[in-house]
Formats: structure tokens, C-alpha cells, sequence
């Protein structure tokens, strides 16, 4: 699919285009990992990591040397209404500072040697990095305690923004996604988006962010309330939730997830505003479920429900809410462990050890 264009496709063509992970390679991958000289079932969730890689890639033996963070940058117009601590400007300042490896996340990335990719797809504060990539949309959403966020062709220029961000990714050869955001206020977008998507009061799924005060988080739960009730938005239609109390970055990141879809990309999902993204996409297109991979539990209330209704477990609980992506280059470790265990190890053939010592445990154990 080609969407160099975004005029010419809908978003509706691009979900169609997402096919689930081959179950036969699944199938596969899971028969050739038992024949590994290992007791079965000993190496846990990086079996089930490998299985899925497998199914994602359609190869039994993956290699994941080439890794992108791509980070959607964009401001949020209900900061207006006192829902964060840090000002406006530091969504520019820190999109900057990425580029340089001096934020948290990327200073970790730097450390591994994964790539970061930073997208301006709506900052509102003037700048000048030629290292950011500008792809912008609008200069920040709207207020959504008094308006939309955006209208919904600017929902979808977004969500086609993203699903171009993962073939370019497919193009460079890039073998393993990672997804981080920076927005001051988007905690407070992603809970509206999530209270709508999952019919959950927004005072149990609203929390502080970055840090506030309690005056400011009861506050802020109100403002969220209060935006899903003048905006009314549609839950059947993710890109309508979006569009009328998103924002830009969770509709680009969206898109990258369909995207990676679409490409055979597996694709790692950070913490909050990146999992309430991921479950716009699932929305929109239900075996995007398939290419995921839940870094981190994130400290934020809203973490847990989105999990659970995408049906995800994170790899890690580190009580991080960061955002930017940090969860990425440590979870990419854990991936490339998985494609380790499966490239490395022995067979039991391999090393002469005869398994038939196992064969009860197997049968015990349904064939795992």
C-alpha cells in the first residue's frame, strides 16, 4: 500500500488492509522452539514472544538489529483549562532535546543504539531543529472541554500520517517498532478517549500525569468528564473518539500501529497515551492485536483498563510515566532475547541428548 498521498487513500482502505499473523509460521515456530534443549515451557513469555514473531514475520528465526522509536509530537489546547504542571512550551523544548539524546528516552536509546525518529505533527510553540521530522497537522488541538479536538479529516490525516511513519520505517528496513509521544496535556486527552472507548467513569481512570496536586487532579477529572459530555462522541467510531476529544499524537500513533500492521512490522507499545492509542487502532482494525507488544505497566490509573481491554500484558512493571517511549529500548532487549533463544539454542538433536525423558511431561502438559 503505498500512502505517500494521504488524499488518496481512506482509512477505511488502510484497515482493510491488516491481515492476522500467519498461524501456520505460529504453528510452526511453537513445534520447532519445543525441539530446543530445553524442559518445556522453561523459557516462559519468550516462547510466547517468539511464537508471535514468528506469526508476525512469517519466519521461525527473526532478527530485530534495526529498531525505531518514532515519537509524535504535538500540543494540546486543553491545557488551557489547568490540567498540567509544566508549561506549553516544554513540548517543544523536550521534542528538541530528543534529537540530542537528553531526554530520559532517548538518552536510554542512545545507550542501546536504537534509532529515534522525532515527528512534529502539532506543536504550538516556535522552534528551530532541522533533526525534527515536520509533519504537522495543526498547531495543536482544540480545547476539548469547549470544542472538538479536531475535525475528522484531521483525525484521518493523522491516523494516514502514522500508517506513511511505518512504511518508511518498512522501507528503511527497519525490523522492530517502538511508539513514544510528547504533549503536555495529552494524559488528560487519553483518558477522555479511553472513558469513551471503554464506558469507564473518567474519575477512575484519570490520573496526574506528569504531577499535580490533588486540588489540581479532581480538577482535572472534571475537565475530562465535562469533555466527553459536550463532545459527545460516537465509541463505535475510534476516529470519531479521536477527533472529538484526542489528539494529534494519538491519532498519528494509531496510525503508525496500523501501519506496522499493514508492513509486518511488529511494533512495541510504551505506556499510557501510547496504549490508548493502540486500542483505537484494535478498534479500527482488530488483528492490529496481532503485531503488539506491551513494554511496561504504566504508574497511571488508566493503564490497567486499557490493558485489559486490549488483552495485552506488558513485559515489565517498573512504575514508570515517563511516556516519550521509554519503555521501548528496554522491552526491545527482552524481544531480542526471544529471537537470541531461538537463533542460538540447540536442539536436543543438536546436542546429543535423547528427549524421550520428556515425552510424559509433554503430554502432561498438553504438547507445551
Amino acid at each position: 500500500m503505498k500512502t505517500t498521498d494521504s488524499t488518496l487513500y481512506s482509512v477505511h482502505a488502510a484497515c482493510a488492509q491488516v491481515k492476522p499473523a500467519d498461524a501456520a509460521a505460529m504453528k510452526t515456530a511453537a513445534s520447532f522452539i519445543d525441539t530446543l534443549a530445553m524442559p518445556p515451557g522453561s523459557m516462559g513469555k519468550l516462547q510466547q514472544i517468539a511464537v508471535q514473531l514468528a506469526g508476525i514475520t512469517g519466519s521461525i528465526k527473526n532478527c530485530v538489529e534495526k529498531k525505531r522509536i518514532i515519537v509524535v509530537c504535538a500540543d494540546n489546547g486543553v491545557v488551557a483549562e489547568g490540567i498540567a504542571s509544566a508549561p506549553q512550551q516544554v513540548t517543544a523544548a523536550q521534542a528538541v532535546n530528543m534529537t540530542k539524546g537528553r531526554t530520559g528516552m532517548s538518552a536510554i536509546a542512545a545507550g542501546f543504539g536504537d534509532e529515534v525518529q522525532v515527528v512534529d505533527v502539532g506543536i504550538c510553540t516556535p522552534y528551530t531543529c532541522g533533526a525534527v521530522i515536520k509533519r504537522r497537522v495543526r498547531n495543536g488541538s482544540g480545547n476539548i472541554f469547549r470544542e472538538p479536538a479536531m475535525t475528522r479529516a484531521e483525525a484521518e490525516q493523522c491516523l494516514l500520517t502514522g500508517i506513511t511513519l511505518a512504511e518508511q520505517a518498512k522501507n528503511d528496513g527497519v525490523q522492530l517498532l517502538g511508539t513514544g509521544e510528547m504533549g503536555i496535556g495529552n494524559t488528560t486527552t487519553s483518558a477522555a478517549v479511553l472513558s469513551v472507548l471503554t464506558d469507564t467513569d473518567p474519575a477512575e481512570i484519570t490520573g496526574r500525569g506528569g504531577g499535580i496536586t490533588d486540588v489540581m487532579l479532581s480538577h482535572k477529572k472534571q475537565v475530562v468528564a465535562h469533555a466527553v459530555l459536550v463532545n459527545a462522541p460516537d465509541k463505535r467510531d475510534a476516529v470519531d473518539v479521536m477527533a472529538k476529544v484526542g489528539g494529534l499524537d494519538i491519532a498519528t500513533m494509531c496510525g503508525i500501529f496500523i501501519g506496522a500492521a499493514i508492513y509486518h512490522i511488529p511494533v512495541v507499545i510504551d505506556g499510557y497515551i501510547s496504549i490508548v492509542a493502540a486500542l483505537c487502532a484494535v478498534r479500527l482494525a482488530p488483528d492490529v492485536k496481532d503485531y503488539l507488544f506491551a513494554s511496561h505497566r504504566s504508574a497511571e490509573p488508566g493503564y490497567t483498563v486499557a490493558a485489559r481491554s486490549l488483552g495485552v500484558d506488558p513485559f515489565l512493571n517498573l512504575d514508570m510515566r515517563l511516556g516519550e517511549g521509554s519503555g521501548c529500548p528496554l522491552a526491545f532487549r527482552i524481544i531480542e532475547a526471544a529471537c537470541a533463544m531461538v537463533n542460538g539454542m540447540a536442539t536436543f538433536d543438536g546436542a546429543g541428548i535423547d528427549d524421550s525423558y520428556l515425552c510424559e511431561v509433554r503430554d502432561a502438559m498438553g504438547g507445551r
